[in-house]
């Protein structure tokens, strides 16, 4: 079975298992984002529950 090459780049898992994911909306019209917002937009967060079992089934080997 092989690992999707695109969730592989996307995703991480964490030590309990979880999903990690970056924020998307940082890549570019940055000029009318705030400080703040652009600063959240920067830290990786977690897949939600009812996305984790497609993520999973993309890395089947726990990437």
């Amino acid at each position: 079975m092989k690992t999707k090459s695109g969730a592989k780049k996307r995703f991480m898992m964490t030590g309990s298992g979880k999903i990690k994911r970056k924020k998307a909306f940082k890549s570019h019209i940055l000029t009318k984002k705030d400080s703040k917002r652009k600063n959240n937009l920067g830290k990786s967060t977690l897949v939600d529950k009812a996305d984790e079992k497609a993520v999973k089934k993309m890395l089947p080997y726990g990437n």
